[in-house]
């Protein structure tokens, strides 16, 4: 898989040298057809759950009770919540968001020493997919593993600014940590021993991790674009945590968009693809999307928690039954299904697709 591309298709632009050209018009390469537009409104009455993670702990069965019910809920019914009393600790929060910021305003010529290519993904980035002439999202990245340890590569992550290996490493521990407890609730809430999501990623040694850094520039024509078009994330687990002081990320509720407005230093949660086969469509991951802003930047962390490689994956032989047969027919390890991410680039829920066919 990893030698099947060699390099980009065609130049790679960075959106960020875009942004700051002044430009008043964006090329048409980023201007989305009319039925993939951003919606700039918010329905205020429909909040995607907001979960204070202390009260698993809680001595009060009842209240115990009671946050396991919401987090099933969300699963089930959003694919997204928020989380508050994470565990992680908001100053390590605001210091990995920062550093980031940091590099995406480094020189030019220090952040190519990163870049990327469609092998690996690994590095600076500006697009997903090898499609040539493909339209583009409005957003340049940096993106590397953390586990296995066989695929963390120190060389790989940034250098600059001076410090942030070490942050990003505090973050990406924490981050683990956090994600192997919510496997054990969501394993819990399905039915299942506490360990078996665990299990069916490969373990935790073997499980994947790895983070994408999200750098929004402004954009002059914020109606006409998106950051990242409507996708589902093709893995897990993931974890993002938003910028502040923007709004941007939108979950799709029916025929509606909904704008998540972040709580301070909450985190937000959402199911994976690879949860949706596991569960055999009980928790749903969701489409979703990123909108720009013509005034404001955005920086935003997602961290990505997933099965090994070379697990095969398929519904759960604990949840199938003959009132609820599987839905997916055709296993296949995460190795391949990314790969269709990995070369379409955003394709909505359709990925999801080829799974339903018996072979």
């Amino acid at each position: 898989m990893t030698n099947m591309f060699q390099d980009w298709p065609e130049p790679v632009v960075r959106v960020q040298s875009l942004s700051e050209s002044n430009l008043r018009t964006i090329p048409d390469r980023y201007i989305k057809p009319l039925s993939l537009r951003p919606t700039l409104t918010t329905h205020s009455a429909l909040t995607v759950p907001i979960i204070d993670l202390s009260f698993i702990s809680s001595a009060d069965k009842s209240l115990r009770d009671e946050t396991m019910d919401k987090i099933s809920r969300a699963c089930r019914e959003w694919g997204f919540f928020q989380v508050v009393n994470h565990g992680v600790s908001p100053r390590l929060m605001d210091r990995a968001k920062e550093a980031w910021r940091e590099f995406f305003h480094l020189p030019m010529e220090l952040k190519q020493v990163h870049a990327n290519s469609p092998r690996t993904y690994e590095g600076y980035g500006s697009r997903l997919g090898v499609e040539k002439d493909a339209p583009l999202d409005w957003n340049d990245y940096y993106f590397l593993h953390y586990r296995p340890s066989s695929l963390k590569d120190y060389a790989k992550w940034p250098s600059l600014p001076l410090g942030c290996r070490k942050v990003i490493e505090d973050y990406c521990k924490e981050q683990v940590k956090l994600c192997e407890k919510l496997l054990r609730i969501l394993s819990v809430n399905l039915g299942l021993k506490e360990d078996r999501l665990q299990n069916a990623f490969g373990g935790t040694d073997e499980a994947g991790a790895c983070m994408r850094a999200n750098y929004y520039p402004k954009c002059p024509q914020p109606e006409l674009t998106l950051g990242l078009s409507p996708h589902s994330d093709p893995g897990g687990l993931t974890v993002l945590l938003p910028d502040d002081h923007v709004a941007g990320l939108q979950v799709r509720r029916s025929d509606q968009w909904i704008t998540i407005e972040p709580a301070p230093h909450a985190l937000i949660v959402n199911i994976g693809d690879q949860i949706q086969v596991l569960s055999n469509a009980i928790y749903k991951s969701v489409e979703h999307r990123v909108m720009v802003n013509s005034a404001k930047e955005r920086v935003s962390l997602a961290f990505f928690y997933n099965p090994k490689g070379d697990v095969m994956i398929e519904p759960l032989d604990e949840i199938v039954t003959v009132d609820s047969p599987a839905i997916y027919f055709s296993p296949m390890t995460y190795d391949q299904y990314r790969l269709f991410i990995r070369t379409q680039g955003p394709q909505r829920k359709s990925h999801l697709d080829v799974l339903t066919s018996p072979r």
